[in-house]
C-alpha cells in the first residue's frame, strides 16, 4: 500500500485530500505543520509528499529541498494558486514531480497522485493498467515504429500483418502527419520481401519534369544534362517494394505509364528503346480524395481501382485522443536522449493543453511540439510554458456568392476566445491577458458572441 504525507496549513484543504485518498485506498498521514512534516519524513519512509506551495516559516521550495536531501526518491507534488508561477517552475527544476493547481476537480488531483506512485512503481498491477505511458504500456501498444491502443489503430496493425505477404497493391489513406510512410514501412517489413529494398518517394515533392526520370531512369544522351545511363526508382526497388507517396499529384501522361507498369510490369527510360522488366510491391498514399478526383476526370479511374485493391485509412490524431499520453511520453523519452536531458515527465496541465488541442498537423505536429519543449525546458519536466503550437491556418473559401466577412470574423474570434479560456482553465482574466485584451472588453466579447 503506497504511504502519502499530506501537508497543507489550510485545515478545510488538508481533510479533504486526506479523506480522498483513504477512498483510493492509500496509507495517509496528514499535518498542518512543516516542521512536523520534516520529522515525519525522516522516520517513516513515504512513497509521496503532497504539500502546499506556501505555508507559513517555511515555504514549498525550501521544504521541498529538505524532503529530497533526505529521500531523493520520494515523489513530491505540489499544490499551487497559480500553475503557471515562477515558484512553480523553480519546484520543477528542484525535483517536484507536477503540481496541482488550487481550485481544480479532485478527479484531477486523483490522475496525478496515481501517475506519480505509478512512476514510483508502487501501484498494484490493476491501478498500473489504469495509467497509460509509462514504458512498459508504450511497448506493449507498439507496432513497427507506430504507437496506439485505439480501436482503429489495432485494426490497422491486424491489416498489416493479413495483407503484408499478398501481392495486392494498397492504398494507404490519411491526412498529412497521420504516419502513412510508416504503415507502408510495416507491410514491407512483415512481408517475404523485407530483406530487399523499400523506396519511398514522394510524388508531389518533385517537379513534374524531373519525376519521370526519378521513378524510370534515363539514358545516356536522352536529354541534356544525361551525361550516363541511370536507374529509376523502380529499378532500384527491385523485388522489394516502392512506396510513393501523395499519388494524387500525378500528371496525365504519368498515371498513364504507371498503369502499364502496374499491368505489364515492364517500363522504359526516358530515351530507352528496350522494356525493362521489373518485380516490385507497389504501395502509394494519399491525402486526397481519388475518387472525387475520378469524378472530376483529374485522376484515371483504372489506375485508382489497379492502386486501391486493399485501402488501409489512418484516422487523424483528434480521433484517437486516447493515443495521445502514449506518443507524448515516446517523444518526450526519445528527445531527452537525444539533447542529452533528464526529462522522464509532462506536467499535468501541460497534457491537458495536448489533449484538448485538434493537431492539424496530426503526430507529425505533436512530434515537433515535443522536440521544441523538451530543448526549450530547463527542468525535469515538460511544462505548459515551454509548449509552443504552430499558428492555425485560416482556409476560408470565397464562392462565387461570396461570403459574410463580418461572420466569419466573429467564428474565428469565438474559436480563439474559447482556446484562451481553455488553456487558462476558464479563468477570464487570465484569459483577458492572454489575448492581450481587457478584462471587460472580453467578457463584452464572451456575451455577444455566445461563448460557453
Amino acid at each position: 500500500m503506497a504511504k502519502i504525507l499530506v501537508v497543507d496549513d489550510d485545515q478545510g484543504m488538508k481533510e479533504l485530500m486526506e479523506i480522498m485518498l483513504l477512498q483510493e485506498g492509500y496509507d495517509v498521514i496528514s499535518t498542518d505543520e512543516p516542521q512536523k512534516a520534516i520529522e515525519l519524513c525522516r522516520k517513516t519512509n513515504f512513497d509521496l509528499v503532497i504539500t502546499d506551495l506556501k505555508m507559513p516559516k517555511i515555504n514549498g521550495i525550501e521544504f521541498l529541498k529538505l524532503v529530497k536531501d533526505h529521500n531523493p526518491d520520494i515523489m513530491v507534488i505540489l499544490i499551487t494558486a497559480y500553475a503557471s508561477g515562477e515558484t512553480a517552475i523553480n519546484a520543477m527544476k528542484e525535483g517536484a514531480y507536477d503540481y496541482v493547481e488550487k481550485g481544480n476537480s479532485v478527479d484531477e488531483l486523483k490522475k496525478v497522485v496515481r501517475a506519480a506512485l505509478q512512476k514510483k512503481g508502487v501501484l498494484d498491477n490493476r491501478q498500473s493498467e489504469e495509467n497509460a505511458g509509462d514504458e512498459m504500456t508504450i511497448l506493449h501498444h507498439s507496432f513497427c515504429g507506430m504507437i496506439g491502443k485505439n480501436r482503429e489503430m489495432l485494426k490497422i496493425f491486424s491489416t498489416i500483418k493479413k495483407v503484408s505477404d499478398t501481392p495486392a497493391n494498397i492504398l494507404i489513406l490519411g491526412e498529412s502527419g497521420t504516419g502513412k510512410e510508416l504503415v507502408a514501412r510495416a507491410i514491407h517489413e512483415n512481408s517475404s520481401r523485407a530483406k530487399l529494398p523499400f523506396v519511398a518517394i514522394n510524388s508531389g515533392g518533385i517537379p513534374e519534369t524531373l519525376l519521370e526520370s526519378e521513378l524510370f531512369g534515363y539514358m545516356k544522351g536522352s536529354f541534356t544534362g544525361a551525361y550516363a545511363d541511370r536507374q529509376g526508382y523502380f529499378e532500384m526497388a527491385r523485388g522489394g517494394t516502392i512506396f510513393l507517396d501523395e499519388i494524387g499529384e500525378l500528371s496525365s501522361s504519368l498515371q498513364v505509364k504507371l498503369l502499364r507498369v502496374i499491368q505489364e510490369r515492364t517500363f522504359r527510360r526516358i530515351g530507352g528503346a528496350e522494356d525493362i522488366k521489373v518485380d516490385v510491391r507497389i504501395i502509394s498514399a494519399t491525402n486526397k480524395n481519388l475518387q472525387e478526383k475520378v469524378k472530376k476526370g483529374e485522376f484515371r479511374e483504372d489506375l485508382y481501382y489497379r492502386l486501391n485493391v486493399i485501402p488501409i485509412y489512418i484516422p487523424p490524431l483528434r480521433e484517437r485522443r486516447e493515443d495521445i499520453p502514449l506518443l507524448i511520453n515516446n517523444f518526450i523519452d526519445k528527445y531527452s536522449k537525444l539533447l542529452g536531458k533528464e526529462i522522464r515527465n509532462i506536467s499535468s496541465y501541460a497534457m491537458e493543453l495536448l489533449m484538448n488541442y485538434d493537431f492539424p498537423g496530426n503526430i507529425r505536429e505533436l512530434q515537433n511540439i515535443i522536440e521544441r519543449g523538451v530543448a526549450m525546458e530547463s527542468s525535469n519536466i515538460v511544462l505548459p510554458e515551454s509548449l509552443s503550437f504552430d499558428a492555425p491556418k485560416i482556409d476560408i473559401d470565397i464562392s462565387d456568392k461570396g461570403i459574410d466577412l463580418n461572420e466569419e470574423l466573429d467564428k474565428i474570434e469565438k474559436n480563439l476566445i474559447e482556446k484562451a479560456l481553455q488553456k487558462t482553465k476558464g479563468s477570464k482574466k487570465k484569459a483577458a491577458e492572454l489575448l492581450k485584451i481587457s478584462f471587460d472588453s472580453l467578457r463584452h466579447r464572451i456575451e455577444k458572441l455566445g461563448v460557453e
